[in-house]
């Protein structure tokens, strides 16, 4: 059995130093728990508890609930710790499996961490694709699924972290989502390392940054200790989490960046690929030669990383993007694309009129979104026509609304064929159309009977 007194101790010193360094109660979900516990439960709470469910509770945890506290007065009188807090024992144990609690948390827990995505895919399609479930058998499926976890905080939405009861991953903390979206494990050993880890990144202030903070959903640690893990790995995962882990760092070091570009398109393509993102995001002006060089086999990380990273430098991209967009035969490539050409605020609609008459409906919506953009759309109405005989509703949507505010009279007939292609709502393209034809002062009924 594992002493944890000397890491209570620890935590139970590092409580009133995260709830001095968050004194605005900065981080994610810290106005709701402020940084305070309850006592401890009773051994005699914690064994009744154990007893009526026929569970044993990882050590681990009982340590927090019987020497560091047993909620507190937060949402669900949850104790502070990530998110929304850690609720206190047997609080929501319910959240998961909601008629058959005592029936399925005895159950072997049957997730594992960096499970295949198939193997998930098979675990759910049940419960995803079978409509005719009934209420008695969907709690089954869920606790056949999701048993053998314990709930113990929400972090807001469908989403918590629970831990596991029993198996080889006993202790471990693992980030649910209740629609059944592929769990995520945390990389800490046991709760309370995952615990510990995130009093140590309130107190950094790494919680306190600006943006989104999905704690624990990387890997954490120092910037010199992922650096390390990352050369001395042999495996392509635990390189990409070890990246993940840096790239989710508010700021690196100087001789950690100068490393990272050291190791820039030594790698496979997906390393590189994370290693240039993070060179982008700390550094645009060190990963910009190697951005150049990537444009000839990735647009889409070229165009993701200038966007998320450089949007303020998007100009220097534009020859970039007329030497090379007629390469591009993916949506996602493509939409990128035109979030920089947005950016650019030129007259990019030469370079978005053949995207519209591609076989990608996605590319065909996304050429005529980003059309609506433009204040010269009137150039381009035949363009404008085409998309409105467009075999897709989707894209016959996209037009009408790109065309708000463009009068012209060459329009009309057009509207009119939708007017009696359209008789009821569909896609929104009726309501969208009885727009622009409020435009002239005309419905979808009137239209008509308007000679156009």
């Amino acid at each position: 059995m594992t002493d944890y007194n000397e890491q209570v101790q620890r935590i139970k010193q590092k409580l009133p130093a995260a709830k001095k360094a968050d004194r605005r109660l900065k981080v994610f979900g810290a106005e709701s728990h402020k940084y305070t516990l309850n006592k401890p439960a009773t051994a005699e709470e914690v064994t009744q508890f154990e007893q009526q469910y026929a569970i044993e509770l990882p050590e681990c945890y009982k340590a927090f609930l019987l020497q560091i506290g047993n909620g507190g007065n937060a949402h669900a009188n949850s104790a502070a710790g990530p998110f929304y807090g850690i609720y206190p024992l047997g609080g929501n144990v319910d959240e998961l499996i909601y008629d058959t609690v005592e029936k399925h948390l005895k159950n072997d827990c049957v997730i594992y961490p960096k499970m295949p995505d198939d193997y998930w895919a098979a675990l759910t399609q049940k419960i995803n694709d079978d409509d005719n479930l009934s209420d008695e058998d969907y709690e089954n499926e869920k606790g056949r699924i999701l048993g053998g976890i314990l709930p113990i905080g929400s972090q807001g939405c469908s989403y918590l972290h629970g831990i596991i009861l029993n198996g080889p991953y006993k202790g471990r903390v693992v980030n649910l989502d209740t629609d059944f979206q592929k769990p995520k494990f945390t990389y800490e050993s046991n709760f309370l390392d995952w615990y510990e880890r995130w009093l140590d990144e309130v107190i950094s202030g790494q919680l306190m940054q600006e943006g989104p903070r999905w704690f624990g959903y990387s890997m954490g640690g120092s910037d010199d200790q992922l650096l390390k893990l990352f050369l001395s790995a042999k495996d392509e995962e635990q390189k990409a989490d070890c990246l993940n882990g840096l790239l989710n760092k508010y700021t690196l070091q100087k001789e950690i960046v100068q490393n990272i570009e050291q190791q820039v398109f030594q790698h496979t393509p997906g390393i590189n690929a994370q290693l240039l993102q993070i060179l982008c995001k700390f550094d645009y002006e060190k990963a910009k030669p190697y951005l150049i060089e990537l444009v000839k086999t990735d647009l889409l990380s070229v165009f993701q990383f200038v966007y998320w990273y450089a949007k303020d430098k998007s100009k220097e991209w534009a020859p970039v993007i007329e030497a090379n967009i007629s390469r591009i035969d993916d949506g996602e490539t493509f939409r990128f694309c035109t979030y920089l050409l947005t950016e650019i605020q030129s007259n990019f609609g030469p370079l978005i009129i053949p995207f519209t008459e591609k076989k990608d409906e996605n590319i065909r919506v996304t050429a005529f979104y980003t059309l609506g953009k433009l204040n010269n759309r009137k150039d381009f109405i035949a363009a404008f026509i085409k998309g409105l005989q467009d075999p897709s509703n989707h894209v016959i949507h996209s037009a009408l609304q790109a065309l708000s505010g463009v009068k012209d009279k060459r329009l009309l007939p057009y509207y009119k064929q939708l007017a009696e292609k359209f008789p009821v709502e569909q896609n929104y393209i009726l309501s969208n159309l009885n727009y622009r034809l409020a435009e002239y002062g005309l419905t979808n009924v009137t239209v008509l009977r308007t000679i156009v």
